[in-house]
């Protein structure tokens, strides 16, 4: 045995020597001691520590417990030691993390990045970890490349504070987006590679976009790459590619982390068709309804679209009556032989949903009947989707909410209730106002009015009002009660005075006072259709000024002073999703207006018009839109009222030319107005750019109209076009329309008026 081995021999004979010399002996513990403690009670450590007094413990004892308050997370350092009987437990805390603050960080929220560092269990009061620490480093930095900042630097500092405790900062350094500098697709055949990146928002700019320093199409996020494969997976599906798959995508940056490079390699596959299609299930419905859902046939090409339209639309027939929670699964069977595909529409309707209770909360001025009443979606009945979603439309068309909110939670501890909860935000519905308006027809306008359209909380609408322009003088009074009876039948009373002087408005001179005091009705046919008529006695006092046409003397020496008995009758459709500002829906009146026989003048006059409103992509909505009338003499009259003519040209009807500058004229060669009316348009409706409320709309639209004499016929021919930009904003003085027209067709008697600006006067 050489001297090395001997040394190493005595060494391990020495240490075994040393530990058994450290073994603690058994003993019995009489009492246990807590030193070093700061924030942690000792009590803590009792709960936690599994020797007792009156326990024998060893070594292994000692070693357990130690190992048990190491778990626990609290201490850094943990010593056992042993004072005759008495067991002196002695720690180390670990620090708590008395802050966190971010610093540089313009991609995320701080509020969000410390609501994920908590899901990784690091934050204010709790302990701190080292390890945690560099976990959520990771985590954040993982974040940041999600959303293509690859070059973000991220470093945390620790800084001791009393009562041991830490403050972390974090400093962000974001750097900037990766650019997309190349999108690469592998294994298309079918379509180039242009149509199909018209698909992704992730991709290169090109051309003019790379003038748009501002724009982000081009800037990497691994959520839009998900959200764009997804559309490249519907692109191909749609167009009967069942198969299609996408094998993989690579993702590549460049050495100076500032380009990014993304590579789709993908199987098309073949073109499936549509073999057969059938519905299975429970039908709690009628067959024959659910199946005219179907909007995919046999012999169709394959749409996955048209697939998912038709489960969405079985599934919402069956909410509209009750069964909410109704499944209606697709299944396929495939023939990839023949690359065919059958598909069965498995429908299980689950249980029929009722309502427990409707709550309204939030109308702290409106009262509860006055909501309840429009509703159409009832309290103990089955649960509607389509009555639910009335409900709201109804609510939001009164006027009186801001804000309307209808939410339908299940009743704890039931599979068959719900509760229709309905949250309203109310608005200032009553107003007083004095001010300014400006109308391209009136000129300027002194307007005051008291108008209240929820009177008392009751729904019931009171105005009074004066307007005075250059052209008119009126004021009005109109009492409103749109529930006279409890079936919805409306009743209001009105009583106006007009006094308006022609000549100021450039057309025919003349002047006209009127007094008119009239009840009205409306009665309500069906959820979208009602009944509308007035009647009331009308006075119209006519006068002569300088330069008044004969055809016009002629007439105030027949009639200086006509009473008559006026009605009016109307039928309405209306499908609009909102009075306001409407989005969806058709808008349809059929109106007629006539002097009941006996009175000193014999008129009537009967017209239509309609608006369609079509929503189209990205909240652009395109209206349709036009407004026809008719006019005539009857009984012992032989001239129809000139003052009860027609008028186009103007804002509200085709702009570019002069208020109510287009058809015939007078022997002054003045705008006399006629007794037929042809007016029509397109508007295309969008978003004014970077408003986030909908009150104001930008138009690109195609306007056209004429009116012609009582003698002659109508010439579409003849009609006037314009075409023009503009802006329609409900502002907080009123509303305002701002339209800049050039006329198409203008002829050279026409009176042209490109910019046109109105306030304080509603829109038609």
């Amino acid at each position: 045995m050489n001297k090395t081995t001997i040394f190493y021999a005595s060494l391990i004979a020495l240490l075994m020597w040393s530990v058994q010399a450290l073994a603690v002996e058994e003993f019995e513990v009489t009492d246990i001691q807590v030193t070093g403690t700061q924030r942690i009670s000792a009590g803590t450590i009792f709960n936690y520590l599994p020797i007792k007094v009156g326990d024998y413990v060893d070594d292994d004892e000692i070693n357990e417990a130690i190992k048990a308050l190491f778990d626990t997370g609290f201490f850094q350092d943990i010593e056992l030691n042993r004072d005759g009987s008495i067991l002196v437990v002695n720690v180390v805390e670990r620090p708590t993390v008395a802050s966190v603050e971010f610093s540089g960080n313009k991609e995320f929220e701080t509020e969000a990045l410390k609501k994920g560092m908590l899901q990784v269990g690091f934050g204010e009061g709790l302990v701190f970890k080292k390890a945690i620490l560099e976990k959520v480093e990771q985590e954040l930095r993982t974040q940041y490349y999600s959303s293509g900042k690859y070059s973000v630097d991220i470093k945390t500092t620790v800084t001791p504070l009393e009562r041991n405790r830490v403050k972390i900062n974090v400093d962000i350094k974001e750097g900037k987006t990766a650019r997309v500098g190349e999108v690469a697709i592998v294994g298309n055949t079918v379509f180039t590679d242009k149509k199909l990146l018209k698909n992704f928002k992730v991709k290169p700019k090109t051309g003019w976009q790379k003038l748009n320093f501002l724009g982000k199409s081009d800037q990497y996020s691994k959520q839009k790459l998900a959200g764009d494969l997804e559309a490249l997976r519907s692109y191909y599906q749609d167009r009967g590619y069942l198969d299609f798959k996408i094998d993989t995508t690579q993702v590549s940056i460049s050495e100076n982390k500032k380009k990014i490079f993304i590579t789709n390699n993908l199987t098309e596959g073949e073109v499936y068709t549509v073999d057969k299609v059938s519905l299975r299930g429970k039908f709690v419905v009628p067959e024959e309804e659910l199946s005219e859902k179907v909007t995919i046939f046999n012999g169709d090409i394959f749409s996955r679209k048209e697939v998912e339209q038709t489960s969405k639309a079985i599934s919402d027939r069956l909410a509209e009556s009750g069964y909410t929670f109704a499944n209606v699964n697709a299944i396929p069977d495939i023939d990839k032989e023949n690359r065919t595909v059958s598909f069965v529409f498995a429908i299980d309707p689950a249980k029929r949903v009722y309502v427990r209770r409707i709550n309204i909360s939030g109308n702290t001025t409106t009262r509860d009947e006055v909501i309840r009443r429009e509703l159409r979606q009832v309290e103990g009945g089955w649960l509607s989707t389509k009555n639910v979603r009335r409900s709201k439309v109804r609510l939001d068309r009164l006027s009186f909410f801001d804000d309307v909110n209808i939410e339908t939670p299940a009743v704890p501890g039931t599979e068959d209730q719900v509760d229709v909860n309905i949250r309203v935000k109310e608005k200032q519905t009553g107003s007083m106002m004095f001010g300014l308006g400006y109308s391209d027809s009136d000129g300027i306008l002194l307007q005051a009015s008291i108008n209240q359209k929820n009177l008392f909380g009751s729904g019931r609408e009171l105005d009074l009002s004066i307007d005075t322009s250059k052209i008119s003088k009126s004021a009005r009074i109109r009492y409103f009660n749109p529930y006279y009876t409890v079936n919805g039948v409306s009743r209001g009373f009105y009583l106006t005075y007009t006094d308006i002087d022609a000549a100021e408005a450039d057309l025919s001179r003349y002047i006209n006072e009127t007094l008119s005091l009239g009840v009205n009705y409306r009665v309500p046919l069906s959820e979208h259709n009602s009944f509308s008529f007035s009647f009331g006695p009308d006075r119209s006092k006519l006068s002569a000024t300088d330069g008044t046409p004969d055809e016009i003397l002629a007439y105030i020496e027949v009639h200086p002073d006509d009473w008559y008995l006026k009605t009016t009758a109307s039928w309405s459709h209306d499908t609009r999703d909102s009075i306001l500002y409407p989005t969806s829906g058709f808008n349809f009146r059929l109106l007629g207006e006539a002097s009941i026989p006996g009175s000193e003048v014999d008129y009537y006059k009967t017209g239509l018009n309609f608006s369609w409103h079509l929503p189209t992509i990205s909240n652009v909505v395109l209206k349709f839109s036009g407004d026809m009338g008719y006019g005539d003499a009857y009984g012992d009259t032989e001239t129809f009222p000139f003052y009860k003519n027609y008028y186009a040209g103007g804002s509200n009807s085709v702009r570019g030319y002069k208020a109510r500058s287009l058809g015939p004229r007078d022997s002054n060669g003045d705008p006399f107005g006629g007794t037929r009316r042809v007016v029509g348009g397109v508007d295309l409706l969008f978003p004014f750019p970077g408003s986030e409320k909908k009150d104001k709309r930008l138009s690109l639209f195609v306007d056209g109209g004429m009116v012609f004499g009582q003698n002659e016929d109508v010439d579409l021919d003849a009609l006037r076009y314009s075409y023009g930009v503009g802006l329609f904003w409900y502002s907080p003085v009123g509303p305002l329309s701002v339209s800049y027209a050039l006329p198409i067709n203008d002829e050279e008697d026409d009176e042209l008026e490109k910019f046109q600006f109105t306030i304080g006067r509603g829109f038609n």
